[in-house]
């Protein structure tokens, strides 16, 4: 009877464990304490840097009346802040009803920076999103519901409704007819190049109509872009051929949302209208659109330090390896040693875990306490809700983690501190910076830093034109796709750190 003994391998049994290892990772972290303190001194950065930001912050507004606090956002239906102010030529269509017209020009004027200073310089031509059609809306009384079919200084023809939708018909090439029908609740837009052959843009629901709406031909402009602030814009429209079926009042003139001058009395930036004939000619200036800088201040400038702070998360994620490297403490294949790649991938847990959980705290106190500053000093701020307030929160904590692990797989490549913290912040922090001076924002689409829009507070709109800087709001990512970019980039580091392990010690 020959008898064996069965192989056991060099490492203890057990010991590579992940449970176990991730104990012991959290122990050596544990008793760092130059990363422990790292790891406060990024929460109480990032804090100050908020908190600072909203104590200094004092909007005013300057009326006739003087200068004094901004009034709240005006709010839409949906609770978003937007802007609504246009002038309307209209009369009350009681019932169901439709109007149908030819936009046979638009024109315009911009205000341009002034080439001699304190001379105005006023050109020719029209903005973008300039507008100019057909609109039914329940009440002249700003903020209500709306449908409007209407072409655009370069965007086509389009349907928006309710401020925030907007739908993309063809293009404007000369002359355009549009129609718009109300059938109860249900508001349909037309577009047609002869006005015999037409084509439906869209349908939409406006929920509540009374019987009795406001139905008519508008025109507005919103400003003209100067890098990052907006100046003085208007848009003129030639409307001929209107019919109007279920109405047959007089036309109304209404500058809806005009804000008068110092003297209190006269119209600042009026519209108007002009008929010659049959032809209405309208100006208008504003935009009937979200308000995504003027409605106030955002809840995501309360993180405007972040990226001052992820730099001290990222030191903390690459020494957590290079710091054991260097004693050569990993990467041995010794008998008895964990096999690196499940050490990397324990350490990411420990690390990843430890930089969310900072993240949380940072934003758990400075956004809510920051949005309560700024409203004790009578500020505007943007509206948001409980889910999106949340939604910045527990996103920014997710994106430091996921920076913190992609710095982690870094240095199990590179294997030397100040090249991969270097460029790990060159990766997550540079762009972002960047992009807050409004320069390369693209960067925000292809590198980790897009993972910063998970903190946008208020939804960045194709309608709306708003200056490439995240200080007005910009991002060219969704919340999600831009924390999903970060997180990719996460997953291959580390991925590619633990694959080359793999093929240098082969996992027991």
């Amino acid at each position: 009877m020959t008898s064996f003994t069965p192989h056991r391998s060099g490492r203890q049994a057990g010991q590579d464990r992940f449970p176990r290892l991730l104990r012991a990772e959290w122990a050596k972290f544990r008793s760092a304490r130059g990363r422990a303190l790292l790891m406060v001194a990024s929460v109480l950065v990032t804090v100050s840097l908020g908190l600072l930001v909203a104590g200094g912050a004092r909007s005013a507004c300057v009326t006739w009346k003087g200068e004094g606090p901004c009034p709240a956002p005006l709010v839409g239906p949906d609770g978003t802040a937007v802007r609504d102010k246009y002038y309307f030529v209209h009369q009350p269509l009681k019932g169901n009803g439709s109007i149908t017209a030819r936009v046979s020009d638009m024109t315009g004027q911009m205000r341009q920076p002034d080439a001699v200073p304190g001379v105005r310089n006023v050109k020719e031509g029209v903005v973008p999103w300039a507008k100019a059609g057909l609109l039914v809306r329940r009440s002249l009384t700003q903020g209500t519901p709306y449908a409007a079919v209407m072409i655009t200084g370069s965007h086509g023809v389009r349907m928006q409704h309710n401020y925030v939708h907007d739908v993309a018909g063809g293009p404007v090439r000369g002359p355009r007819w549009l129609r718009l029908t109300r059938s109860g609740d249900t508001i349909t837009g037309y577009e047609s190049g002869d006005g015999n052959t037409w084509t439906e843009v869209s349908t939409v629901r406006l929920t509540g109509l009374p019987e009795t709406v406001e139905i008519g031909l508008f025109a507005t402009s919103p400003g003209t872009l100067w890098e990052t602030a907006k100046a003085f814009a208007q848009a003129t429209a030639t409307f001929d051929q209107v019919t109007l079926r279920g109405a047959n009042g007089s036309w109304r003139r209404d500058d809806v949302g005009v804000s008068l001058g110092p003297d209190g009395k006269t119209p600042h930036h009026p519209g108007g209208v002009v008929e010659s004939g049959d032809k209405l000619l309208v100006t208008g200036v504003g935009d009937i659109g979200p308000a995504t800088v003027e409605g106030g201040l955002r809840a995501d400038l309360m993180l405007i330090g972040g990226a001052v702070g992820l730099i001290l998360v990222l030191v903390v994620a690459v020494s957590s390896f290079t710091a054991e490297h260097r004693r050569g403490l990993i990467g041995t294949g010794l008998p008895g040693a964990p096999h690196p790649a499940r050490l990397l991938a324990a350490k990411a847990v420990v690390v990843g875990a430890v930089a969310f959980l900072a993240g949380l705290v940072t934003s758990g106190v400075v956004v809510p306490a920051g949005l309560a500053m700024l409203r004790a000093n009578q500020n505007p701020i943007q509206p948001i809700t409980l889910g999106t307030e949340l939604r910045v929160i527990v996103g920014y904590a997710a994106l430091t983690a996921a920076a913190a692990v992609l710095a982690l797989g870094l240095a199990a490549l590179v294997k030397r501190a100040v090249v991969t913290t270097g460029l790990a912040i060159a990766l997550v922090v540079v762009p972002h910076l960047l992009a807050t001076a409004g320069l390369v924002p693209w960067l925000l689409m292809i590198t980790p830093a897009a993972g910063f829009a998970i903190t946008q507070s208020v939804p960045t709109f194709a309608h709306v034109e708003v200056p490439p800087s995240l200080l007005g709001g910009y991002y060219p990512l969704p919340p999600w796709a831009g924390l999903a970019v970060t997180c990719g980039y996460a997953a291959l580091a580390l991925g590619a750190a633990m694959a080359a392990y793999r093929r240098r010690v082969p996992l027991a």
